[in-house]
């Protein structure tokens, strides 16, 4: 069986906040890089587990357990997604609804 580790999503981007800089200084990050970063990371969870389903479909592989965490990842990775669109919908609306 192959050992597969698993990360909590986003970990790397949150662990790098101090350190990874989108304007020369030291503990800012941007939120659109943040969010393109978590966006790629989803695409990249859905595609490995289309290539592990795929696999063991056709028998290359065996090990069922592989691809069915692939694809938990996948789609616990596109529900998160999903409610940051959710939020950011929500907070869209609520500027909007503003008086000024």
């Amino acid at each position: 069986m192959t050992n597969i580790a698993i990360n909590s999503l986003g970990s790397t981007e949150i662990s790098q906040l101090g350190t990874k800089t989108a304007t020369g200084k030291a503990g800012s990050v941007s939120f659109g890089d943040l969010l393109t970063s978590a966006i790629t990371e989803t695409s990249k969870l859905q595609t490995q587990s289309a290539q592990e389903v795929e696999k063991l479909m056709t028998g290359e592989v065996q090990d069922v357990h592989t691809a069915l965490i692939a694809v938990q990842k996948a789609d616990l990775s596109f529900q998160m997604m999903m409610q940051v669109k959710n939020k950011l919908m929500a907070a869209y609306d609520e500027v909007m609804r503003m008086q000024v």
